[in-house]
């Protein structure tokens, strides 16, 4: 009998089975996917060697790379990207760690308070997050973004608008400034050479201005695992859940299993409530199947997988919104042409953002050449100035939204990459319970039944298109301010990368699967503990940081319902030594 099995090895699940470890519980975490013990063996730069999304190391699928990809139905022109394996998508993650917008939570009374979705708010205030984001802002850790010359470009653009640089954490209004990422500062020669000769560790430390964030990190060359520069779980909360016993007084370490998919969630009836006691699960190499016990389970498989289990598991659905609310940030990109250099697809990939709530936020988002290609062309209005769905086909940028058809295309790209400047547009969402994930009626697969991703893109709320145009038209302005020649609206389809609430928190258990403390409200001592948990889309900042915030915080309540102990955030002081012996000796231990 465990104390807790965490199921995935994502951006959340390792969150809690780090915290919990350190309290001296037994903790398995079991993960779908394959471990990249070696990266500087397993992974190279090249884009379609990482991100083919059927062959890619950075796929959804087990570590056997000869085997099928695991299939997802998605019936709409969508794209569901989400890596299996240690570390999940923060693999290929930009590091990027704002926190939420204050407006999301319950306790926020701002004067534009109406202009959130009130609807689905987070059943809990902003202030009593704050220490939570403190403690991974310091266990990550998370640090201003190093910056370039494509930061540079951005910020130039940003100061025509007339917003403030922003200098808290907090964002309390319109305003710009670097980002605050988990990406280890350059240090030594990092940043100051190319010579790949120099970028060795411990001569070069942190982000060595390599590019190739998408293609997850490896460098400096020689660096023990867990000082690697971007901080994906990985790199930083794994090794330190395998090592708790090291560096945590009365700490136990994690066992991770690999290539561990579990099929079922096992509960049965204790005083009249259905209680989780434990998981089956399927060794996707010899297809054996293991069944484990425990005191407490959290699901951290992600959006699509979490409802998929619940499901495949029998388990009840009461309300209905189990797999409800699958919500995105509706992401658009804007590109400008520039005549002079830019750096497109040097250093950090995304350095520099700008925020304005209630609509949303942009970021400068830098790529190699190939993910560039792929990003001007994922459209919704085809080819530009073929076919327009009806989304701002005009604007502050040239001709109508859509893909550049060739003659465009070369013109946009006879320079190379270095003289473009692009715009993610990340919009506030509104919840919405017909974006879902239902079981599919295709043949299951090895498994069990497969999960389908029902999402309405074209029929989004009047406040999301609203937020996005928006915000794309402010792309725009970003870009003529900074001196693009060119501006171009790609109008993209949905790109599922930010997703999030398939299994939400909320304050009325007529529309949310969890309560405050993110156990089920159906099954006791059943927990979530990834995207699927959050409340709604934040407001528009990247999801990571709440996410292991509120991971952290569910720990907490896991430990002291469920296990007799204290509270262990009180002043937002890290829980992980700063030693540096002790965090070179974590990468020494090789876990």
């Amino acid at each position: 009998m465990r104390d807790v099995i965490v199921i995935g090895a994502g951006g959340g699940g390792p969150v809690v089975a780090k915290e919990l470890a350190a309290q001296g519980l037994d903790v398995l975490m079991l993960e779908a996917g394959p471990r990249h013990a070696d990266p500087r063996e397993q992974w190279t730069s090249f884009e379609n060697d990482a991100n083919n999304p059927l062959t890619g190391y950075f796929r959804f699928g087990p570590t056997d790379r000869s085997k099928p990809a695991w299939f997802r139905e998605w019936p709409q022109n969508s794209f569901v990207w989400q890596l299996s394996g240690v570390g999940g998508t923060t693999q290929h993650f930009y590091g990027n760690y704002p926190r939420a917008y204050p407006g999301v939570f319950n306790d926020y009374a701002g004067p534009d308070r109406a202009e959130y979705d009130v609807a689905h708010r987070f059943p809990f205030g902003y202030a009593e997050l704050v220490p939570y984001f403190e403690w991974v802002e310091a266990t990550a850790p998370v640090m201003t973004a190093a910056m370039g010359t494509k930061e540079q470009t951005f910020f130039r653009g940003c100061e025509t608008l007339g917003l403030p640089v922003q200098t808290t954490k907090t964002t309390l209004g319109p305003s710009y400034r670097p980002q605050e990422n988990a990406i280890l500062q350059p240090g030594g020669n990092a940043g100051k050479t190319s010579d790949r000769n120099l970028l060795t560790f411990p001569d070069a430390t942190g982000c060595t201005f390599c590019g190739y964030c998408f293609q997850g990190c490896m460098r400096p060359v020689g660096a023990p695992r867990n000082q690697f520069a971007k901080r994906s779980t990985d790199n930083s909360y794994v090794p330190m859940a395998l090592t708790a016993d090291v560096w945590a007084p009365g700490g136990r370490p994690v066992e991770l299993i690999t290539d561990a998919y579990v099929t079922r969630i096992h509960t049965e009836r204790r005083a009249g409530e259905l209680v989780a006691t434990g998981v089956t699960w399927r060794d996707n190499a010899s297809g054996a199947e293991h069944r484990e016990e425990a005191e407490v389970v959290v699901m951290a498989g992600g959006c699509t997988e979490n409802p998929r289990l619940w499901f495949n598991s029998g388990l009840p659905n009461p309300n209905g919104w189990v797999g409800r609310g699958y919500t995105d940030h509706f992401f658009d990109w804007v590109i400008g042409a520039f005549d002079d250099y830019t750096g497109h697809s040097k250093g950090v990939g995304s350095s520099a953002r700008l925020d304005h709530p209630p609509y949303g936020g942009l970021e400068n988002v830098g790529l190699p050449p190939a993910l560039t290609a792929f990003s001007t062309a994922l459209s919704d209005s085809g080819i530009r100035g073929h076919y327009t769905n009806g989304r701002g086909p005009t604007g502050p940028w040239d001709g109508p939204g859509g893909r550049l058809p060739g003659p465009e295309l070369k013109e946009l790209l006879r320079h190379g990459v270095d003289r473009l400047l692009a715009i993610l547009v990340i919009t506030d969402d509104d919840v919405e319970p017909d974006n879902r994930v239902t079981l599919s009626a295709l043949p299951a697969d090895e498994n069990g039944p497969i999960p389908k991703v029902v999402f309405q893109h074209r029929r989004r709320s009047a406040r999301t298109n609203r937020n996005r145009e928006f915000m794309a038209r402010k792309a725009a302005e970003v870009l003529r301010g900074a001196g693009a020649r060119k501006v171009y609206r790609i109008d993209w389809a949905p790109l599922i990368l930010h997703v999030q609430s398939s299994m939400r928190m909320g304050e009325s258990e007529r529309d949310s699967v969890l309560d405050a403390n993110a156990e089920t409200r159906a099954v006791r001592r059943l927990f979530v503990a990834d995207n699927s948990a959050l409340a709604n889309a934040l407001g528009g900042p990247n999801p990571t940081l709440t996410t292991q915030a509120v991971a952290t915080r569910t720990a907490e309540r896991i430990f002291r319902t469920y296990f007799g102990g204290d509270p262990w955030v009180r002043d937002g002081s890290p829980v992980v030594s700063t030693d540096p012996r002790i965090s070179v000796r974590l990468g020494e231990l090789g876990r």
